[in-house]
């Protein structure tokens, strides 16, 4: 039988990194230092009132260890896409619109070309998301930073503060039974994941493939495939919340479908059911690969590790279904309801391939 293979066996202990957030607790003691009032608690992020009715969402993002496959491919000029997408993608959760993004990029050496690379990146992202980057820093750290290739290494983080006025805040409260979810399409990996992706597709971590090499069920380089950057959801989301009320927001990274558990803290007795997946081909090429090297990647980890085919989860209210999907239909290329709401208490249900299966 061949060995199951998962996240934590390429590097990433999900149990391990649970455990440790419980950490983030002792950051309650700077709450007190907040001028206006408390921090509101909210299922993805805090936010926190500059004003009676106003809130500021701050949040920041890397794109991990997505890097080392630029740096594998020798294309550094997308990377940025996927910062700016990491970080717009999680501040538009609490319905809050971005307003500033700030960029930090710590390198092996600031080489001129590569800058320019990785800022053509984060402009393009930043122009789709409609938020200005005010502010970045660049710094050379070789002792820290090493890379695969002589002074290409690098690490990227992005930061995004946005507002949201009180009314807006999408609280994940009031989610019942029945409420449709809707997804907004993935275009592939996006930045989660990605040590898993890099473990078994390329051969410069153990894996299968040469960078340039284009596997059976891709049509074009599997660097290439993979670097596709992630996709960024502020507009079809926030012109969404401008006419519908949205109940809940999820942006579907790490730990990817397990995340919608977070929305039961706010909304007890709930349960998700997921039943539409059209996962783009790399996702059934990690696990064909992983079977050729002897390994079995098991559909649960596929759906407890990547986004699978869905980058944004929408839930509203079953009476405003029809609506959202008009307006999603509009600015979104192929929203489709994906799942809904059950009331089987913090149980995460995927139908996949006549399967079903249950996230724990």
């Amino acid at each position: 039988m061949p060995k199951n293979y998962t996240y934590t066996d390429a590097g990433v202990n999900r149990a391990q990194r649970h455990e440790s957030k419980k950490a983030l607790t002792n950051l309650k003691e700077t709450y007190k230092y907040i001028g206006f009032g408390g921090i509101m608690h909210l299922p993805y992020s805090n936010v926190f009132p500059v004003s009676e009715n106003s809130f500021l969402d701050l949040e920041i993002e890397g794109v991990g260890t997505k890097v080392l496959i630029a740096e594998l491919a020798d294309k550094y000029d997308t990377i940025g896409i996927d910062a700016v997408a990491m970080v717009v993608n999680d501040v538009i959760r609490s319905g809050a619109k971005p307003l500033a993004l700030a960029d930090n990029i710590h390198a092996v050496a600031s080489e001129p070309k590569l800058v320019s690379a990785w800022l053509k990146g984060i402009i393009a992202g930043a122009e789709e998301s409609g938020c200005p980057v005010v502010n970045g820093e660049t710094g050379d750290v070789a002792e820290i930073i090493k890379g695969t290739k002589l002074n290409s290494g690098f690490d990227m983080v992005a930061s995004c503060v946005g507002m949201v006025e009180r009314q807006n805040i999408i609280t994940g409260e009031r989610i019942k039974p029945g409420d449709p979810i809707i997804g907004l399409p993935s275009s592939g990996v996006h930045s989660n994941g990605i040590t898993l992706v890099r473990k078994i597709l390329f051969k410069q971590w153990g894996g299968q493939y040469d960078a340039t090499d284009v596997p059976e069920g891709l049509d074009r380089e599997v660097a290439i495939e993979a670097l596709e950057p992630t996709k960024i959801y502020v507009k079809p989301l926030l012109k969404l919340t401008d006419e519908v009320k949205v109940k809940g927001a999820v942006h579907i990274t790490g730990d990817a479908y397990t995340k919608f558990n977070n929305l039961t803290n706010y909304s007890r007795g709930i349960g998700f059911c997921f039943d539409n997946f059209k996962p783009q081909p790399i996702f059934g090429v990690i696990q064909q690969t992983a079977s050729e090297l002897g390994y079995s990647i098991t559909d649960e980890e596929m759906f407890k590790t990547f986004n699978m085919g869905w980058g944004f989860g929408i839930i509203v209210d079953k009476t405003d279904m029809d609506k959202a999907m008009d307006i999603l239909e509009q600015v979104c290329i192929n929203p489709q309801r994906i799942g809904k709401v059950t009331n089987k208490d913090r149980v995460v249900e995927i139908e996949y391939k006549k399967k079903h299966m249950i996230l724990s």
